[in-house]
């Protein structure tokens, strides 16, 4: 039976993860520990209102895959719509969060450590929905019963995350190596849909990190994936300007909108952000805590 990189089992359906308690490895000695009775009191608060929340980012990683890596924060996924009874939670606790951007991302700042409630993703295209929460793993974090996000919408989220100062090609690489096996690779590909060039990108790079392990990889996925790419070949380009480089980076693009005439695919009709959003966004480029 495949295992989660903490030794645990993994189940086999739909419910292959659901039942398990995936722990998080030790956090290295340079991690504050005043900082996780930071996190933890704010973790317990919400429990405790019973808000609907998953727990993502380091904390999540090291469940699948067992990689030790200190984190600056924690990161908690929601439905949008859940927002204001957090909020109201938090602040009932004594906290105070803050709608950082309104597209996908709240802040509860902690003197130092910093809580990240996240909705959807920069580029607008990764909104937390149900089926976050049908498919979460049961696990221990910070030594409280949670839920956290599930691979495959781990994955989709950080596929998109390729600016100069930050790829996440890697953690991409390591939850295919260790969560391949469980994954649903169904869902996965839908979940990227028309942006299938991106998870293809992926899976290419797998192949040529791990020469030995690319066969974790279904070769049916695969085979989809390339036949995308074959019969797109056979097709006239479209007659369009759009710029999707804006949906991996909000900086390494911007002269392709500005200077070249470029159609922004971050807007509609072919993607989720405003010209509001978007420019707040693009401000923010730079900043130390964006």
């Amino acid at each position: 039976m495949p295992v989660l990189a903490s030794g645990l089992p993994a189940m086999g359906s739909s419910q292959r993860r659901r039942t398990s308690m995936a722990t998080p490895p030790t956090p290295p000695s340079g991690v504050v520990v005043a900082a996780h009775d930071r996190y933890r009191a704010v973790l317990a608060c919400l429990v405790a209102a019973n808000v609907p929340i998953l727990i993502g980012g380091g904390y999540a990683y090291g469940c699948y895959t067992g990689i030790d890596r200190v984190t600056n924060d924690l990161d908690l996924f929601i439905r949008r719509d859940d927002y204001e009874r957090l909020r109201r939670a938090l602040l009932a606790a004594g906290y105070r969060s803050e709608l950082t951007y309104s597209h996908w991302l709240a802040k509860v700042r902690l003197g130092g450590p910093v809580v990240d409630i996240i909705f959807s993703s920069g580029n607008g295209l990764s909104p937390v929905d149900d089926e976050w929460f049908e498919h979460a793993v049961d696990a221990e974090v910070l030594g409280l019963p949670v839920a956290i996000t599930p691979v495959e919408e781990m994955i989709a989220s950080k596929a998109f995350v390729m600016e100069r100062e930050r790829f996440d090609g890697g953690d991409i690489a390591h939850l295919v190596r260790y969560q391949a096996a469980t994954m649903d690779w169904q869902r996965l590909l839908r979940r990227f849909g028309p942006h299938w060039r991106v998870l293809l990108a992926h899976l290419t790079l797998f192949g040529y990190v791990y020469p030995a392990e690319r066969n974790r990889i279904p070769a049916w996925v695969l085979d989809t994936l390339i036949g995308h790419l074959q019969l797109e070949a056979q097709t006239v380009p479209p007659d369009t300007r759009v710029c999707a480089g804006t949906l991996l980076s909000r900086q390494q693009y911007l002269d392709d909108i500005r200077r070249c005439g470029g159609i922004d695919a971050r807007l509609p009709p072919h993607g989720h952000m405003s010209p509001a959003e978007i420019g707040r966004w693009t401000d923010a480029i730079g900043a130390v805590d964006s």
